[in-house]
């Protein structure tokens, strides 16, 4: 069955816009395509691509403020900001805007990053706290953004917009190769095989 083609004047119209959304939202995208296309591949081959983590631990004694502020902390809750002054100061460690999981055992705050494993444990008891931080390298930080792992909600937005421009831009292609596919009889046999192919090898070789 072949697809009817708009009038002149038709084409005309959504040939401009859709070149307009196009441009734009190649613009927009074209950092962020190549960050995910780069970390896509990194992630594809982790297990040959090495990285040599770095790990520091160091273990403080907490003046007694801090160790009465910390009897104070609700599990779930957010660490205070007068608790989180008193941390930085014995610890060196900035826990602004953390939460803190409260056991029977202790105080744990999760620190961890894009491509950083860190976490500060704290002892009420016995009045100290101990600081692990593991530097896993760039690869890993920019895979973990791509993941959105330990990346913020800022991030999170980040990639929902990403994702709505390059709907816009596929979809505005589309538009665009369906305008010009007249005169490029090889269009729509490439956009068949573009999706005909990962499917086949989806059935074929990936087994559920």
């Amino acid at each position: 069955m072949v697809m009817p083609h708009p009038t002149p004047a038709k084409s005309s119209f959504w040939r401009n816009h859709l070149r307009q959304w196009h441009w734009i939202s190649s613009a927009l995208c074209l950092t962020g395509l190549l960050l995910f296309a780069v970390t896509g591949f990194t992630l594809n081959h982790a297990t040959q691509i090495e990285a040599k983590p770095k790990t520091i631990r160091l273990e403080k004694h907490l003046p007694a403020s801090a160790v009465v502020d910390l009897k104070l902390l609700h599990d779930k809750a957010t660490v205070p900001s007068k608790l989180v002054h008193t941390l930085k100061a014995a610890t060196g460690v900035d826990v602004r805007g953390r939460t803190a999981e409260v056991s029977e055992d202790g105080i744990y705050i999760d620190l961890a990053g894009p491509g950083v494993d860190a976490s500060l444990t704290l002892d009420p008891v016995a009045g100290t706290a101990s600081y692990e931080h593991t530097d896993r390298g760039v690869i890993a930080a920019l895979n973990d953004l791509h993941k959105g792992r330990n990346a913020g909600p800022a991030w999170g937005l980040f990639i929902d917009l990403f994702a709505l421009a390059c709907v816009i831009f596929s979809v505005t292609g589309l538009g665009l190769l369906w305008l010009y596919a007249r005169g490029r009889q090889v269009t729509w046999p490439l956009v068949a095989a573009g999706l005909v192919v990962p499917l086949l090898l989806f059935l074929l070789f990936v087994h559920l």
